[in-house]
């Protein structure tokens, strides 16, 4: 784990805001001059505290409309995580997939145009995996909070 002061976590809590700051914007933001807040951008960049910069896409106005989670449930005699692990790095309607304890071994977030695409991507694609026994989907009716900010204000404090 990467020792962080209080500086380096209002780095990070200015850029989950807005990623694109210039060093400048970033500088007055922490109320630091432009040079130390360079140095400590570039550590925490090669210390893989910031893994990457990226744009946040709104689904919606792209024509992806329908949200869904999907857990899975494997086979245990067919010996398929790795595999499947594999193969969901490869179907770009998953935009994250998590190994689960307790029920179901994976829990996937797809995005789809639409129903017709979901039930594509289900009967030709993911019930065709080896090893898959159980799909179960439930539908986003409505995302009451979505965020990528990590909780940073409880860091430095124990």
């Amino acid at each position: 784990m990467t020792e962080l002061d209080k500086i380096d976590l209002k780095i990070l809590a200015a850029l989950q805001i807005d990623g694109r700051l210039s060093n400048l914007e970033l500088a007055e933001a922490i109320n630091l001059s432009p040079s130390p807040t360079l140095r400590r951008l570039k550590r925490l960049e090669s210390e893989g505290v910031i893994a990457r910069y990226v744009a946040l896409l709104e689904p919606a106005r792209l024509g992806l409309g329908l949200e869904a989670f999907v857990r899975v449930m494997l086979d245990k005699r067919e010996r398929q995580f790795a595999a499947f692990a594999g193969a969901v790095q490869e179907w770009p309607e998953v935009v994250a997939c998590h190994a689960m304890a307790g029920e179901m071994d994976y829990l996937l977030r797809v995005i789809f145009e639409d129903l017709a695409h979901f039930s594509r991507f289900v009967m030709d694609t993911l019930l065709q995996h080896p090893g898959v026994i159980d799909v179960k989907s439930s539908f986003v009716l409505q995302a009451i909070k979505q965020t990528t900010a990590l909780p940073l204000n409880h860091l430095g404090k124990h």
